[in-house]
């Protein structure tokens, strides 16, 4: 569960090795489950079941004083993320593509929680140039970082390099965050040691890193596009994002630093996630398996 990873509610995740399949659903008028895969409504260790909602899951929890980044969101999970968040008194910064989308969503916010603090940077995953020019400015602001929430994907999209000529799943899913990270940890570093709050990284990743390539993550045939599956392809920038979390938590913990960084499964959610496959495509049984 998404948000039970990040304000520090313990959960089975993907990066323990032990990950549930449970769908989580976000908000019914927003997000809905295609299926619920394991067993229905079964409570997990941390009490909470595929049925509970982000608001029941932070219920109880102050993050005021908190500062949060949400890469993508301007729809989804990410959106959801963003307002229980500010409903539980964190400084949202979304990070987006569409500007006008994130003014959208933070209007409607604020007409539901009008003390909420969300503001909106320009931020395109698929872009180093625009990762960088991102991390900049955040750095530029003074604002402290708590959590850092790499949600923002494309999925099972056809054949296309980014601008920096990489495939862009694996661009937009991977790399675009691992830079990200990279760019922001020191600000978290500083962040822990002033406040004495644990630091929080999510990567949000998929039960579908499952489904990648036989050799796992193909370094040498990123860009070739003869072998390319959009699949495939998909669950090899997941799989990139719990060995990402994997490692950095090791690195962390190796220098003592008070920050976690997790990978999870957020549930199999109908958003526009999937707006590049359909019933019709071959490859649709999956989504109801991921």
């Amino acid at each position: 569960m998404l948000l039970a990873n990040v304000l520090g509610i313990s959960v089975i995740r993907l990066s323990g090795g032990g990950a549930s399949l449970s769908c989580v659903r976000v908000r019914k008028r927003e997000c809905v489950c295609v299926q619920k895969m394991w067993p229905f409504s079964r409570k997990g260790a941390s009490g909470f079941s595929s049925s509970s909602t982000a608001e029941q899951v932070t219920e109880g929890i102050d993050g005021t004083g908190l500062t949060a980044i949400v890469t993508g969101a301007s729809s989804g999970i990410g959106t959801e993320t963003t307002r229980v968040l500010s409903l539980r008194g964190v400084h949202v910064i979304m990070g987006v593509r569409n500007m006008l989308a994130a003014k959208d969503v933070k209007e409607t916010l604020l007409k539901e929680i009008p003390s909420a603090k969300v503001d909106a940077m320009e931020l395109d995953l698929s872009s180093l140039e625009s990762v960088k020019k991102f991390a900049s400015e955040f750095k530029s602001s003074g604002l402290p970082l708590n959590m850092l929430i790499n949600n923002a994907g494309i999925m099972a999209c056809p054949f296309k390099l980014s601008k920096d000529k990489i495939e862009l799943q694996f661009a937009t899913n991977h790399l675009g965050h691992f830079l990200l990270t990279n760019l922001l940890l020191d600000t978290m570093k500083k962040t822990s040691r002033e406040t004495k709050k644990e630091g929080r990284i999510v990567n949000v990743s998929s039960e579908a890193h499952r489904f990648t390539y036989s050799e796992g993550i193909r370094f040498d045939k990123i860009n070739d596009e003869s072998s390319y599956s959009n699949w495939r392809a998909y669950g090899q920038s997941k799989l990139a994002n719990i060995l990402h979390a994997n490692e950095l938590t090791r690195r962390l913990k190796e220098d003592g630093v008070d920050i976690s960084a997790n990978s999870l499964h957020p549930g199999v959610i109908a958003t526009n996630l999937s707006r590049h496959i359909s019933p019709v495509n071959g490859n649709y049984h999956i989504v109801l398996l991921m």
